[in-house]
């Protein structure tokens, strides 16, 4: 009782003195009392605001760097209170430290804490929020450089993998501050989804993984942080799902740029300053997005014809008002491309031969990828993606009738499976019609453009015919009598063959 009344006594002392005493010399008094406090304690504290300064108007980064990196390492096993979120837009749950409560942390085998604080403003709803980190005393100048270091890099990655990923497009208006538009990015493809052969999906994910990596790299080479593909091949390839295959799998927004809506060089410039990092630049179909080669063609040629409806001439004898090829080139590879780092940039185009060569040299395309029709190894990729089948007993067929020379893309295959997914056979069986039709017409096609094959189910329906028949039926394959012996008359024989083969299959196995 005695100690108790004696506590009381100076907690009462304490009361009148701060009633009494300056505040000046109470301030004195505190800071010292800290300094003595700091002077024997063990540890060493630092203080991370939200806001640089007293201003509260500039985010402090190392702020939102902590928040992230606590969040990265699920602090629920260590601390007792959290805050949980979780957006409209996302189905990650987001952890925060409640306030005023402690998270654990180890680093090279020391024990350190970060502890979350928030006070409210007198007089004012605003709250004044901060991260304390708490170290040993005696190692803190070995290990908090490298600590914070270690913190930021793992908070920038997990805000890459975790963020929402947006789809841009330019609105017409890049000159002002935003000529982006934005939706969520949600497309489901994938490498694992891909209709592509094993050696090019790990050639293209090793080579995106090395530029991710490769910041150091660059920088030492004194080039910019940016790599460029081409995607070229016929309709119906792949080239967008491979361009939305590598966006899931760097974590990168896109920008699909549409050349039609950029009015000038200026524009294009000021589009490419307002893209972010960590970004794929698109521009889909580059040989019809704009006659760049026209260009090249009218300065050899010294036209000096000009379109008053869509060009003019400035003093200085280059052309403005559109976008021209010395533009797109500084846009890919000048000065210019230099303002942002970790970008990718992707031209897609189905006639690689129509783009101008500048476009496409080393050094603004460093990789070029050649998407054709659906290989063995793609179509078995497909039918587990559409049917859900790893192997079956017509898989041969189909080999064999690829390597026949039967050539179709992965979006036709798709398409053929996605209106038979819910019988498996039957959709292997219309592949393989399709594939017949595919070999029989590469070497004689039809005469009549209304006969051409251009969909799936005029392919089905034609298939079903015999081919015996296409040699009776001079209305429907151009009416011409083969000679004995032709290499045309060898590959009707092997697709009867093929057919009554797989018919006999078919009927042996009660389809």
């Amino acid at each position: 009782m005695e100690i108790l009344s004696q506590m009381w006594s100076f907690l009462g002392l304490l009361t009148v003195l701060q009633n009494v005493l300056p505040s000046q010399l109470l301030s004195l008094l505190h800071s010292f009392y800290e300094s003595l406090q700091d002077f024997f304690s063990p540890y060493s504290y630092f203080e991370i605001p939200e806001f640089n300064g007293y201003c509260g108007v500039d985010v402090n980064d190392l702020y939102r760097h902590v928040n992230l990196y606590l969040n990265s390492i699920n602090p629920s096993a260590t601390c007792r209170r959290l805050t949980l979120t979780r957006s409209k837009t996302s189905n990650r749950i987001s952890y925060t430290v409640a306030p005023n409560h402690t998270v654990q942390d180890s680093f090279n085998g020391h024990r350190l804490s970060w502890t979350h604080h928030v006070d409210t403003v007198q007089d004012s709803l605003d709250e004044k929020r901060s991260f304390t980190l708490k170290l040993p005393k005696r190692h803190r100048q070995s290990i908090l450089s490298s600590y914070l270091e270690f913190v930021s890099a793992r908070a920038e990655e997990f805000e890459r993998v975790s963020r929402e990923r947006r789809l841009y497009t330019n609105n017409g208006h890049g000159s002002y501050e935003s000529g982006w538009v934005s939706v969520p990015f949600r497309h489901p493809s994938t490498f694992e989804t891909l209709a592509l052969e094993p050696d090019m999906k790990q050639q293209l994910t090793d080579d995106l993984t090395a530029f991710s990596s490769g910041k150091d790299y660059y920088h030492r080479v004194g080039r910019s942080w940016k790599r460029g593909y081409l995607l070229y091949g016929p309709p119906g390839s792949g080239k967008s799902s491979l361009i939305a295959a590598m966006a899931n799998f760097m974590c990168y927004d896109v920008y699909d740029l549409e050349l039609t809506k950029v009015s000038d060089n200026s524009e294009l410039r000021a589009l490419l300053i307002q893209t972010t990092n960590r970004s794929i630049i698109v521009i889909e179909d580059i040989d019809c997005s704009l006659d760049l080669t026209a260009d090249r063609l009218s300065k050899t040629k010294k036209s000096t014809t000009v379109d008053t409806h869509n060009r003019t001439r400035g003093e200085d004898g280059e052309e403005s008002g559109r976008v021209t090829l010395s533009g797109l080139l500084n846009f890919t590879d000048g000065l210019w491309s230099c303002c942002g780092e970790e970008r990718i940039i992707v031209f897609t185009t189905n006639h690689r031969d129509k783009v101008d060569p500048a476009l496409v040299r080393c050094g603004r395309m460093d990789v070029h990828v050649r998407l054709g029709t659906c290989g063995v190894h793609a179509f078995k990729s497909l039918a587990l993606n559409y049917l859900g089948l790893e192997t079956h007993e017509m898989f041969d067929v189909v080999e064999s009738c690829i390597r026949a020379g039967g050539s179709l893309t992965p979006a036709e295959i798709g398409e053929i499976m996605l209106r038979n997914r819910r019988v498996a056979d039957e959709a292997i069986k219309a592949v393989i019609s399709a594939l017949q039709v595919s070999i029989q017409s590469e070497q004689e096609p039809p005469a009549e453009p209304e006969e051409r094959l251009t969909t799936p189910e005029s392919i089905e329906r034609i298939s079903l015919d015999s081919p015996e028949n296409w040699e009776s039926s001079p209305g429907k394959f151009g009416g011409k009598r083969r000679k004995v012996g032709s290499s045309w008359e060898k590959k009707v024989k092997f697709l009867v063959r093929l057919k009554s083969l797989t018919k006999s299959d078919s009927s042996g196995r009660g389809v």
